[in-house]
């Protein structure tokens, strides 16, 4: 803590020798992606990760499921991307990812999205390969509202209804869903049931099959509800609650031994913020929230469950936290100070038949309590042609357990600085530096697994060094978008399938990734326009894990290309959409990833403005009807397959109405 202090001396010094500067002018971020309209765009389903890959040539979907999948980011995922929920950080229970952040706020109570890609956050805990910042929808003093009706193939089926408003100091919103949907099929025909029966048949895995009487059960069903209260005390006081439930039922894995009986989550929320406190103080925000998962998953619908009864890994985690931020501005700098504080409890079980297993093998995650306390300033200012961003923070992280294995402490600095230059009105640039850190979590230090000590307690905090360029460029009719990054990870935190202790499957190792992402628009025509996006990254292993010889990283995706076109009629819009991906064979195979084919796919979606208050809107997914799988199989997850891993195939072709009626 006292290099914090330090660091704080030196920050206000600098800012003291540097009042002559211009006043600031802050411009767009080059940086940030923003996905807009979440919720009015992406209505094929509730699951944000879907939304996100289709939006983003950045983000690959590790697909587990007809909703509740997770994203890589930049070849890293799990705790090395950072997800928030409007300033709340939600962890998934499941050590197998059945339940990531993600799956944890439903499209249609988005707002928006912002995607910052690599170490240039310092606001929130453990930030490597970048964030992704949700904001949900907000109330206003107007009464309105929606009421959307959606149905699709395989018997989908959501239905939301919300409404807002209040006055001019209280201000309300309510929102509500459900959603169900069948097991799809790929484009063989076959659904989940089918595929997993292909790969175990005959197979010493024949018992992660389904049972006769359920394998046509539907994939899942889900329920949410969120709900704000926001009051404006007085000008310059406002006070914001707000709570949302989902609630999840019998979502099929199955390419995972388990499905989950049910997914629960409860996200709590409360905001202050003061504006024009004192003259240090231009805007005060209080944040305390928050967010906790039940998730028990178990082998009650797979043909094993007759022979060795039904075993059940029931897992809780709880995460809390506490944000004071201080904004002002001093001269010409935009300054934030803040204080962040979490604690997050992880803990996991085993059942058969809803006994508990022997104590030697009833835990899996023992009560892990991860606390953080930390301290960040960020400065914005703009020096002659340059807008400068930087920020610094300190992190004193304590990770302890109750299963009598070695307790963890660490601490350190990470910091960033960008420069972003703009010589023209239609032209930016910019170069930023940055390192972050992240610690390992539960499972990765402690998880047990029949008696098997999985994780490695003693594992060190991954650090990421990296450097970005990127520019923007304007035209009369079209825009261009680029960034080139190197990132050097010491200590990553990898997985090891063939640890020869056959126990501490985690190692730390040193790697880098590096890779390019081109993104943009064309206006053809004041009724046509096109989008495009392409991303390509390479990742290395500079050091290998004990046992292994394979220097290619899990998780790089291969090159990904997507393109749309919108032709927008007088009261209607009609969007054609190209999805492509490389041959993946730049694979980590002694860690169990496969060679895959590549693909591309058509999606094709028509929306129409019956009126003022009605749309309806028509889809077709995968139009040729491709067969085709978009997730690796990397050891890190638990799936079944044996010696040749399953692969999940994507969805066949997929079509879809949705009718939405606002007022």
């Amino acid at each position: 803590m006292k290099k914090t202090i330090y660091l704080s001396i030196v920050c206000i010094g600098v800012l003291q020798a540097t009042e002559q500067l211009e006043d600031i002018n802050v411009v767009d971020r080059v940086d940030i992606q923003q996905v807009s309209d979440v919720g009015g765009e992406e209505i094929k389903s509730s699951d944000l990760a879907e939304a996100l890959e289709k939006n983003s040539p950045s983000i690959t979907i590790i697909r587990r499921s007809g909703v509740a999948n997770d994203i890589i980011l930049r070849g890293q995922k799990r705790d090395n991307i950072n997800i928030t929920v409007d300033g709340m950080k939600v962890c998934g229970a499941c050590p197998n990812r059945m339940d990531p952040p993600t799956s944890h706020v439903m499209t249609q109570n988005i707002d928006s999205v912002e995607i910052t890609e690599g170490p240039f956050d310092v606001e929130e805990f453990g930030t490597l390969s970048g964030k992704v910042k949700v904001k949900t929808l907000k109330p206003n003093k107007d009464i309105s509202g929606e009421i959307n009706l959606n149905g699709g193939s395989w018997g989908y089926k959501k239905e939301m209804a919300r409404v807002s408003g209040g006055t001019d100091s209280v201000k309300f919103l309510i929102s509500g869903s459900t959603e169900e949907g069948g097991q799809y099929r790929d484009g063989n025909g076959d659904n989940f049931a089918k595929q997993l029966s292909n790969q175990v048949d005959g197979t010493p895995q024949a018992g992660m099959a389904y049972l006769p009487n359920q394998k046509d059960r539907d994939a899942y069903k889900r329920k949410s509800v969120m709900s704000k209260i926001f009051w404006d005390i007085t000008p310059d006081q406002e006070l914001k609650f707000s709570y949302t439930a989902n609630r999840s039922d019998g979502i099929l894995y199955p390419n995972t031994p388990m499905d989950a009986d049910y997914d629960d989550s409860n996200l709590y929320n409360l905001q202050y913020s003061i504006k024009n406190l004192s003259n240090i103080s231009k805007k005060l925000d209080l944040q305390i929230y928050q967010t906790d998962v039940v998730h028990p998953m178990s082998t009650q619908y797979r043909k094993a469950s007759k022979v060795k009864g039904v075993i059940k890994h029931k897992l809780a985690t709880k995460m809390q936290g506490v944000k004071l931020n201080n904004s002002l501005d001093i001269s010409s700098h935009k300054l934030k100070v803040g204080l962040d504080f979490s604690k997050r409890n992880w803990d996991g079980k085993y059942y058969k038949n809803n006994n508990p297993l022997p104590i030697a093998n009833f835990h899996s995650i023992y009560d892990v309590d991860t606390k953080n306390q930390a301290i960040f300033i960020k400065d914005e200012f703009k020096l002659s042609h340059a807008n400068i961003s930087m920020g610094i923070r300190y992190d004193d992280t304590t990770i302890t357990n109750e299963g009598k294995l070695r307790d963890n402490d660490y601490s350190g600095l990470t910091g960033n600085i960008m420069s972003l230059f703009k010589p023209s009105s239609d032209f930016k640039y910019f170069i930023a530096l940055g390192k972050s850190s992240r610690v390992p979590d539960g499972r990765e230090l402690y998880f047990h697994k029949n008696g098997v000590v999985i994780g490695t307690p003693n594992l060190k905090e991954t650090q990421n060094y990296e450097a970005d360029i990127g520019f923007e460029k304007a035209l009369s009719n079209n825009t261009l978008k680029s960034k080139l990054y190197y990132s050097k990870l010491k200590d990553y935190i990898y997985y090891n399938a063939s640890t020869p202790d056959k126990q501490n499957y985690f190692s730390n190792i040193d790697a880098h990734i590096y890779g390019v992402e081109v993104s943009g628009s064309y206006l053809a025509t004041n009724n046509l326009n096109f989008d495009y996006g392409l991303a390509y990254s390479v990742g290395k292993k500079d050091t290998l894990a004990k046992g292994q010889h394979d220097k290619n990283l899990a998780d790089i995706s291969p090159l990904k290309f997507t393109l749309s076109s919108n032709y927008e009629f007088e009261t209607a819009i009609l969007k054609l959409e190209m999805v492509a991906r490389d041959k993946w064979d730049m694979i980590d195979s002694e860690n169990g990833e496969q060679t895959i084919a590549g693909y591309t796919v058509f999606n094709l979606k028509w929306d129409k403005e019956i009126n003022d208050n009605l749309t309806i809107s028509l889809g077709m997914d995968n139009i040729l009807n491709r067969t085709y799988a978009i997730s690796n199989t990397q050891k890190d997850l638990t799936l079944v397959g044996g010696d040749k891993t399953m692969l999940l195939n994507e969805p066949a072709r997929y079509t879809y109405i949705n009718a939405k009626y606002q007022f």
